[in-house]
């Protein structure tokens, strides 16, 4: 599903909610799975108004790299400076997912083998909140950027919402059948957008736990009988071939225009979405696997984490960092504000800190 990047073609008629129902669950309360809300038109509208803003905000950018920057001369310069093992249980060892607070980048958000979540602050080297709940690993974290709230994806086929000053679940959200594999914010900041092995995407309020809607590849077959309606609207928008092996890892990159993609054939690549082409290949060592790609927030410098770290210069595609410090499966990899700082995290259950 990853490698098809599509806003899939089957869509599930949600049920009207009688209006007696109460549209907030309490705390920590789940949703039923199968009550969907719908995609109401001021919902629609609001995505709609986000994506003027952002595309007007894009513009004004343009090319512009801010100052503060970190230069790739000073970047090549990293090293390590700080390993924490601590914040998740030896017994059951693995950090699984990584995130980063978009407004403070010394809030740090990991997910683990042990079934918890931790909230960390990199400048006292403090654990904010441990967050318990889920029956099963976590494999996917994600900072609010304006809200102390953080969000939690499992295999146990739930999205957990929680309120990090209170350390506790605000709500459970049950939109799927399977294994949650994604979870991602809209820039909103009221939604959120999760997939799964039961092969449905999911669209789902962050303040109700409400599911709005669910969507799938009608062409797959996994759809329920009459659940299911054609929407000429929801298209195959691009396809994307080239890979020989499953897809591990996607980012965009903020500009809008370039898509990086990762799979098990050892190789990264470089799409131009303007012209839906593979304009670059990174082959890798044989064997090299890749479970986290992300750019940095200008878009200059492009980070891998797997068999190990790789930071590589945008437009040259050169890499200009390398480490190897993790004693296992690096499976998170991410960048402080401006670069100042690079993060990671492994199956050795550390997360490790790079800079000057």
């Amino acid at each position: 599903a990853l490698a098809t990047l599509k806003p899939q073609a089957g869509l599930i008629v949600p049920q009207a909610v009688p209006s007696s129902q109460p549209n907030v669950a309490g705390a920590g309360e789940s949703m039923e799975l199968g009550e969907l809300a719908g995609m109401t038109p001021e919902i629609i509208q609001k995505l709609q108004d986000k994506a003027t803003v952002l595309t007007t905000e894009r513009k004004k950018r343009g090319k512009t790299v801010p100052e503060e920057l970190v230069k790739p001369e000073e970047l090549s310069k990293y090293r390590q400076v700080a390993s924490h093992v601590g914040l998740h249980s030896a017994s059951i060892p693995g950090i699984l997912a990584l995130d980063l607070c978009p407004s403070d980048t010394n809030k740090i958000l990991t997910g683990g083998a042990d079934k918890n979540v931790i909230v960390f602050d990199k400048s006292s080297e403090q654990i904010l909140a441990t967050l318990k709940g889920h029956s099963k690993k976590v494999t996917s974290v994600v900072f609010h950027p304006s809200q102390d709230l953080v969000f939690s994806a499992s295999p146990d086929a739930t999205i957990r919402i929680w309120s990090v000053p209170n350390a506790s679940c605000v709500q459970v959200v049950r939109a799927h059948e399977g294994s949650v594999t994604g979870l991602s914010l809209h820039a909103t900041g009221d939604y959120l957008l999760s997939s799964s092995d039961d092969q449905y995407w999911a669209f789902s309020d962050i303040q109700t736990g409400r599911v709005l809607t669910k969507v799938t590849d009608e062409s797959s077959g996994c759809g329920k009988d009459g659940d299911e309606e054609p929407n000429p609207e929801r298209t195959n928008v691009a396809n994307f071939p080239g890979h020989s092996g499953p897809i591990t890892s996607i980012a965009f990159s903020e500009n809008g225009y370039y898509l990086a993609t990762a799979a098990d054939d050892s190789s990264v690549k470089l799409w131009d979405l303007r012209k839906l082409k593979n304009f670059k290949t990174l082959q890798l060592e044989n064997n090299f696997e890749v479970k986290s790609l992300i750019f940095d927030q200008s878009g200059t410098y492009l980070a891998l984490g797997g068999t190990d770290v790789q930071i590589y210069i945008c437009k040259q595609w050169t890499e200009i960092l390398h480490f190897t410090e993790h004693s296992g499966l690096t499976t998170g990899v991410a960048f402080g504000h401006h670069a100042k700082f690079i993060a990671s995290t492994g199956m050795d259950r550390s997360l490790k800190f790079y800079s000057l």
